[in-house]
């Protein structure tokens, strides 16, 4: 996406990106026990990222890289201040929908959010917690519709569509994940 298209969309929120906590610093233990997997964990001094030992040096750094970079994403979204409950019931109130059972950021890498409508739990991904607010807003609101209608009725489109700036919402989201909008799906 051009920085043009985002530095526009952002100016247009009114709402600046949380800032993402201090990176950590990071210890790899080689185990000789591992096989395939790797793990990795946060620890109040450190992330911990256990590997097998017998990884080649370049299969090593790219699996560290990788989940780091879940962890750090977790932790941003995290600290990034924004209470996902409260948020979840205000606009839940505000657009005439139920409260989720439960609502919480989740690494998914190729959905802004998901939700099981039998339990009434909704996951955000991690991806979404330096967007601005409305974006975020509008992620919340399609899988509060979402609770009320499990497809893309137009019946769902009527609830979701009570949230005022969900076409917009999903322009950004478009640009960001390189021409998929659908809040549920992207690349």
């Amino acid at each position: 996406m051009s920085s043009t298209l985002l530095d526009t969309l952002l100016d247009t929120s009114g709402d600046a990106a949380p800032e993402a906590p201090p990176q950590l610093p990071i210890r790899v233990i080689r185990s000789p026990k591992r096989r395939k997997t790797a793990a990795a964990r946060l620890l109040p001094d450190c992330i911990e990222v256990r590997v097998p030992a017998g990884m080649t040096p370049d299969a090593e750094a790219e699996m560290v890289a990788s989940l780091v970079d879940r962890i750090e994403r977790k932790r941003a979204a995290e600290a990034g201040g924004v209470n996902l409950v409260e948020r979840a019931a205000t606009l839940a109130q505000r657009y005439g929908l139920h409260p989720p059972a439960s609502i919480t950021w989740a690494e998914q890498n190729d959905r802004w959010g998901s939700c099981t409508s039998a339990r009434g739990t909704i996951r955000i991904s991690t991806r979404l917690a330096r967007v601005p607010a409305w974006v975020l807003d509008a992620v919340i609101v399609h899988e509060l519709a979402h609770l009320h209608e499990p497809n893309h009725s137009p019946a769902f489109w009527e609830l979701a569509n009570r949230y005022p700036r969900q076409e917009r919402a999903s322009g950004f989201l478009e640009a960001m994940s390189g021409g998929h909008s659908d809040p549920c799906h992207a690349v």
